[in-house]
């Protein structure tokens, strides 16, 4: 039988650094009031012993959970099939895991799940919420509100109303878009269409705002509803292909919409470039350099996008734990700026 060995405790840990046991539990606990030379001391202690703290008893001395609640308003099928919530997914855990905090992800199936979603936060599991991917007749942002959880929203909230410390992160989507378009139009194309996202969703609003931006009094036969989705995309591009044959260039509300226009595209035995010319927005990497042709598209920097959105919490939740202030005290929004990337669809 192996013998269990007794984990190192805090006074083992302030006898190795020489320090009396509340300065060791400031500096585990990231409490005011200790030195660099001191805090350095307990650090390098903590680090020979291997000491581990222990999380409940943290807890009542800090009153956080090292907890975040990531909240993606897409069903189980959507989230684990489009890469880009992958990628957010990655650089939040990133943020979160430089930090020492968990990541709790939950994801809402439908309507029934928000309730549980609510009461899940309300009942002080975690220190904070991530949510992304929101809809404009979405009620989680009126149940998380009302369970009083400091939240950092990815993408612009279509439905704030006005709402005071509403804090979001997001990508200049009407500017990418409005530049994807006069790359289009300065390749001397004539009938450009728009493939636009889910509209009840302000990035799909947003890009489709850009693409009437820069193609003024245009042809409303050209935009065709998608829904962010390879399927989405070859639905729509049947849709403009039998309505205005004479296309001649397509700029699509995301990668994964491109990619079925393409196909769409060859099955109809249209050149690309050469007959239509193609532009997606993500930049999804390997993705759009894989598509055939590789695909001219707007990259928005959807990793930091993550990091930021946690990083903006955590400063928040520091804040709040040494002030007793609120988490709002960053800018309410952030916009990150795109760029776009030619490759030889366009």
């Amino acid at each position: 039988m192996t013998e269990t060995v007794p984990r190192p405790t805090l006074e083992a840990v302030a006898a190795r650094a020489g320090v009396s046991r509340a300065t060791v539990s400031r500096v585990v606990n990231g409490a005011d009031g200790v030195t660099e030379p001191l805090a350095e001391r307990v650090r390098q202690a903590v680090d020979e012993l291997g000491y581990v703290p222990n999380r409940a008893a943290r807890s009542l001395v800090t009153n956080r959970h090292d907890a975040i609640a990531v909240i993606v308003a897409e069903p189980e099928s959507r989230v684990f099939a489009d890469p880009f919530f992958a990628r957010q997914l990655r650089g939040i855990s990133k943020e979160l895991t430089a930090h020492d905090n968990q990541l709790v992800l939950l994801l809402t199936e439908g309507r029934a799940d928000h309730a549980r979603v609510a009461r899940y936060l309300a009942g002080g599991h975690v220190d904070g919420a991530l949510v992304f991917s929101l809809h404009l007749d979405d009620p989680l942002p009126e149940l998380i509100q009302r369970a009083g959880v400091p939240t950092v929203f990815g993408g612009r909230p279509g439905w704030s109303g006005g709402r005071d410390g509403v804090v979001y992160v997001d990508s200049d989507n009407r500017g990418g878009a409005r530049d994807a378009v006069r790359h289009l139009l300065g390749l001397g194309r004539g009938r450009v269409a728009h493939i636009t996202g889910a509209l009840d969703q302000t990035s799909a609003v947003d890009r489709l705002d850009g693409f009437r931006d820069a193609v003024v009094d245009g042809d409303p036969r050209l935009v065709a509803e998608g829904d962010f989705t390879v399927a989405g995309g070859e639905r729509a591009m049947r849709e403009l292909l039998e309505r205005c044959p004479d296309l001649d260039a397509v700029f699509a509300a995301n990668d994964l919409t491109a990619a079925g226009a393409l196909r769409v595209l060859r099955e109809h035995g249209r050149r690309v470039p050469d007959d239509v010319a193609v532009v997606g927005f993500d930049d999804m990497l390997p993705f759009a350099e894989q598509t055939d042709p590789p695909l001219t598209t707007v990259r928005q920097d959807i990793l930091e996008m993550g990091r930021l959105m946690a990083r903006i919490l955590l400063r928040g939740l520091d804040r709040t734990v040494r002030t007793h202030d609120t988490v709002g005290g960053d800018p309410a929004g952030v916009i990150l700026p795109t760029t776009l990337v030619r490759r030889a669809s366009a």
